[in-house]
């Protein structure tokens, strides 16, 4: 990314980050907890989590990064294509499954990412979706421990998401604990350089992100459609 193009972004983040969303403050009741759950996240990050994505990304060969992360995410596909199923949308569930069989074939395990170039998009589908889908309001807004931002909804569909993960799965011992933690290190060293630019530049970090969160989580249960699912999700 060329300078002037991290000086854009940064501007636009301070602009986000200064005007606010007043509609989305309103949706945080909780704010006085969720600012201390975002503290102690933080913390953890700053002195654990970022220290180890850095070294990742600067120690790991990019074709081995470029692995991880095409492993995990063709895993990832398995429960996309079984909510997009949940949620009636028969055309995308069928080719989120083709597409873990492209990738796990031809991709070797998922290694490699070739079912998009076979014509089989990326979706991206949870329950907490799926529920949006349904109609079932997000609630306020929830900063999780560890997990970060959520909403009631979601914070309450998450047990399902993970029971639900193939690695938790199929994992088991030190092997599911290794992949687990490296899972989160790859997908951490991906944000690097995004929230570097947050850090830089927005005014409350707090807020940017809650706001950012809740108006992607709104088009991610819409489908980017201006109103959300059959019900709404507001």
């Amino acid at each position: 990314m060329s300078p002037s193009s991290k000086n854009l972004i940064a501007l636009i983040l301070v602009v986000l980050s200064a005007t606010g969303c007043a509609s989305m403050g309103e949706k945080d009741p909780y704010e006085k907890f969720n600012r201390q759950v975002f503290s102690f996240n933080d913390a953890i990050d700053r002195h654990a989590l970022k220290p180890a994505a850095t070294t990742y990304k600067a120690v790991m060969p990019e074709v081995a990064q470029t692995g991880v992360n095409n492993f995990f995410s063709n895993l990832a596909d398995v429960w996309t294509g079984a909510n997009n199923l949940l949620q009636g949308k028969a055309v995308n569930g069928l080719s989120d499954f083709g597409r873990v069989l492209v990738n796990s074939t031809v991709g070797v395990a998922g290694l490699f990412e070739v079912a998009s170039k076979a014509g089989l998009p990326k979706h991206d589908e949870d329950f907490g979706q799926t529920l949006g889908y349904w109609g079932v309001p997000s609630g306020p807004y929830l900063m999780l421990p560890l997990l970060g931002p959520s909403t009631l909804r979601d914070a309450g569909a998450l047990p399902i998401d993970m029971k639900a993960d193939p690695w938790a799965i199929g994992a088991s011992g030190n092997l599911k604990l290794a992949g687990s933690m490296l899972r989160v290190v790859d997908h951490r060293a991906g944000l690097l350089d995004a929230s570097e630019l947050v850090d830089a530049a927005a005014l409350d970090r707090y807020q940017f992100l809650r706001d950012d969160f809740l108006q992607r989580r709104l088009s991610k249960v819409s489908d980017g459609a201006t109103s959300p699912s059959p019900v709404g999700d507001e």
